[in-house]
C-alpha cells in the first residue's frame, strides 16, 4: 500500500472550502486527506507560497476549479518544483469523493482514475432527454 495521497482544492473565493466541506459530509474525510484554499486576497506569490505550505510532505493532488487562472497557474509553478505533485484542473465533487476513497493508489493511476470519473460524473440533457439524464435509472 502507498503512502496516502493529500488532496488540496485551491479556487476561487469560495468554492474550495465549500467543495471540502461537502466531501467531508458525505464521506466523512477526515482534515488530513482533503484540505481547501481560497485565492482571496492573493498575488501569485503568495498563493504559490499558500499551496506549498498546504501540501506538506509526501505524495499530492491539487485539485483546481479552472484549468488556467491563478489557481492554476499557482498550482503548476509549485509542481515543477515539488516532487510526487500532481494537478488535475476542473474539478467536481465526483472527483473529490472518489479521491477520499482511493488515496492510496499510486499517484499516476489515482490521476487517471480520477479524470476517468470527472468526465462520467458530467451529464446533460436537452427538453425532450431531460427524463434520461440520470443515467443510474437506465441501468
Amino acid at each position: 500500500m502507498s503512502e496516502p495521497v493529500r488532496g488540496l482544492v485551491v479556487g476561487h473565493a469560495s468554492l474550495a472550502a465549500g467543495m471540502v466541506e461537502c466531501v467531508r459530509q458525505i464521506a466523512g474525510a477526515d482534515e488530513d486527506a482533503l484540505r481547501p484554499l481560497s485565492n482571496e486576497g492573493c498575488g501569485p506569490d503568495t498563493l504559490a507560497a499558500a499551496v506549498l505550505e498546504a501540501l506538506g510532505e509526501g505524495p499530492a493532488i491539487v485539485f483546481t476549479d479552472l484549468g488556467s487562472g491563478s489557481c492554476a497557474f499557482a498550482a503548476r509553478r509549485v509542481a515543477m518544483s515539488r516532487p510526487n505533485t500532481a494537478i488535475l484542473t476542473g474539478v467536481n465533487l465526483p472527483i473529490l469523493l472518489d479521491f477520499v476513497f482511493h488515496r492510496t493508489m499510486p499517484l499516476g493511476e489515482l490521476v487517471e482514475r480520477l479524470v476517468e470519473k470527472g468526465r462520467t460524473g458530467v451529464s446533460g440533457a436537452h427538453r425532450e432527454g431531460a427524463a434520461h439524464a440520470d443515467r443510474a435509472l437506465s441501468r
